[in-house]
């Protein structure tokens, strides 16, 4: 018996020692993000900044924005590269529950086409900064100065691995694209998202060249892969459906800045489930507000807005209900369906466009 009781003794300490080593690691990434904004002349609320997906051939790149509170030690809480998938969705969670402030936005592989990939992760991250509920006093980001931003910014080389607030932008950033790339293998089985994220394996290649490209590749980055220079399909059918999603994507940032200038915070782009997909998603004065976006190039044929029928509107409802549980809000949260209608000469908000239809 007492053999039995040393030993769970002796376990148990050894547990408490592992804890304690893992909480003084954690005060290391605490004390490391102070020292360097000290060091840069700043203070105030801290602001951590990192990317998912500058790699990939296919997929978004995604970039989290995370202030922590000053007191908040997190045990594992690590450059995601280096926790398991276990772990980075359970302290996904828990970040997003005790942040100050967290934001995350992903921007598709058209627009990384359209701009370059370096360029698409500043635009990711200033937009993230930009859609946190409280201003930041200091950015702290992976070894990059984003341009465009008038916060004051401290770059870390290696961030994600010394700085505690960088760490946590980055398990946001990856968990939330992995999650993306994981409903894409659903709708692209072929090409085996779920278990590569887009990376360019060998198996991944393989179905390219298989099967030509999807919607969600990157065409810029496939032009060692591809027979063709340009990494374009040779499928009309499939630059037609590019074509039209592109301009799509171009009607939305436009929504997108003309609503900023109205006041309403952009939540969300381009948010997906088995049901549908929504635009945007904004808030305005307490209301989560879900966007339908419709463009023609001009109005002869019609209102844009004529494009969101009732079946449409059924299937936004729906992804509606998936997105307020997924982000966990209260059942009581005031809700609006808006439509966009958009032409080249003209832009128009039809606000309580259709009911919410549970």
């Amino acid at each position: 018996m007492e053999t039995a009781m040393t030993k769970a003794e002796t376990s148990r300490r050894k547990k408490e020692e592992r804890m304690e080593a893992e909480m003084d690691r954690v005060r290391a990434l605490r004390s490391f993000e102070q020292e360097a904004v000290r060091r840069a002349g700043g203070q105030g609320l801290v602001c951590g900044i990192d990317e998912a997906g500058r790699g990939p051939l296919a997929g978004p790149v995604a970039a989290a924005a995370v202030i922590l509170p000053e007191d908040l030690l997190l045990p594992y809480l690590n450059d995601s590269k280096k926790v398991t998938p276990k772990r980075r969705e359970k302290l996904f969670d828990e970040i997003r529950e005790k942040a100050v402030a967290w934001s995350v936005v992903m921007v598709p592989p058209d627009r990384i086409d359209e701009i370059n990939i370096l360029q698409a992760t500043y635009e990711a991250m200033r937009t993230a900064v930009g859609n946190l509920s409280v201003r930041p006093d200091v950015l702290v980001n992976d070894a990059v100065t984003i341009p465009g931003l008038d916060i004051l910014q401290v770059p870390v080389i290696k961030g994600d691995a010394r700085c505690i607030s960088i760490a946590a932008a980055s398990i946001l950033a990856k968990v939330t694209r992995d999650r993306y790339m994981m409903e894409m293998d659903a709708q692209y089985p072929v090409y085996g998202f779920a278990g590569h994220k887009g990376y360019g394996t060998k198996k991944h290649c393989d179905a390219i060249r298989a099967y030509g490209p999807c919607p969600i590749h990157r065409r810029s980055f496939l032009k060692n892969i591809l027979p063709d220079e340009s990494g374009r399909s040779t499928d009309g059918a499939l630059q037609a459906a590019e074509s039209k999603r592109a301009v799509g994507r171009r009607g939305e940032e436009a929504a997108a800045a003309f609503l900023r200038e109205k006041g309403v915070r952009i939540l969300d782009r381009g948010f997906h489930d088995r049901d549908g997909e929504i635009d945007l998603i904004g808030s305005q004065d307490g209301t989560v507000v879900f966007f339908e976006v419709k463009y023609r190039k001009d109005d002869r044929s019609g209102d844009p807005a004529e494009a969101v029928t009732a079946q449409k509107q059924r299937s936004i409802c729906r992804t509606a209900l998936y997105y307020l549980h997924k982000k966990g809000y209260d059942s009581a949260v005031p809700v609006r369906f808006d439509v966009i209608s958009l032409t080249d000469r003209s832009i128009r908000w039809i606000r309580d466009a259709f009911p919410f239809q549970r």
